[in-house]
């Protein structure tokens, strides 16, 4: 990600063009900021599209982020503490299960579910790309078959990290463990948001609402979120 900010003093030209007037026009001879980003759709926290899965989702052509209904994006939302796993463990469907009797939670139909695994402390760290536990294409399967559209997870991405998916594979040659809990969207449509953080700031796990529409990128595999918790009382 590359971010380079335009000063008041740098813009002079370019609104002395737009308005065809001079400098000392200008209040204090200062014009406006602006910035230019350039970034991956999947930088920060963001909403990964069923597209970025595979081409085809549940027998159909996968849908892009511009494509999502909003309605999916705000809910009740429920937080699943994962912060016990191992380091490149894999969430299953007992953990999930356990979780929610821990805290005295049924999910129900669109729910957005967050998975916490403490991963977003090591942000700005080297590590943080290796750290956490992941899902599993049975784990997201049955978030899924609860009625869950949309999930997310406080790790860098929604599978265990990498280096413990490719120790396995090379011991294994075991093809279905590549990305499956990605993968789970071939037959299922769902979306999952990255990179999530602070979960651990909200007062109790459930009893709030979950605002976290992506920026709609036309044609996009993903789009960046403010991820926003709104807690009553």
């Amino acid at each position: 990600m590359k971010v380079i900010h335009e000063t008041h003093e740098q813009t002079v030209e370019g609104m002395k063009q737009f308005f065809g007037c001079s400098q000392d026009d200008l209040p204090q001879q200062l014009a406006w900021a602006n910035d230019h980003v350039t970034m991956n759709s999947h930088s920060g926290t963001h909403v990964d599209a069923p597209w970025h899965y595979f081409p085809y989702s549940e027998g159909k052509r996968a849908r892009t982020i511009d494509e999502l209904p909003l309605e999916w994006f705000y809910s009740d939302g429920v937080v699943l503490d994962m912060r016990h796993k191992p380091r490149g463990s894999l969430i299953t469907v007992d953990d999930l299960k356990l979780a929610l009797d821990k805290i005295g939670y049924h999910i129900k139909p669109w729910d957005i579910v967050m998975i916490q695994t403490g991963a977003d402390k090591l942000w700005g760290r080297a590590d943080y790309f290796d750290a956490g536990c992941g899902m599993g294409r049975e784990s997201t399967l049955w978030l899924i078959e609860q009625g869950v559209k949309v999930m997310g997870i406080d790790a860098w991405g929604w599978d265990r990290p990498f280096w413990a998916i490719k120790e396995e594979f090379q011991r294994t040659r075991d093809k279905s463990i590549l990305w499956e809990g990605h993968r789970a969207g071939i037959e299922k449509e769902y979306c999952h948001i990255e990179k999530l953080a602070n979960l651990d700031k909200l007062p109790k796990p459930f009893g709030f609402k979950v605002a976290c529409f992506p920026v709609k990128l036309t044609g996009g595999s993903a789009g960046w979120t403010r991820v926003v918790a709104i807690i009553e009382g």
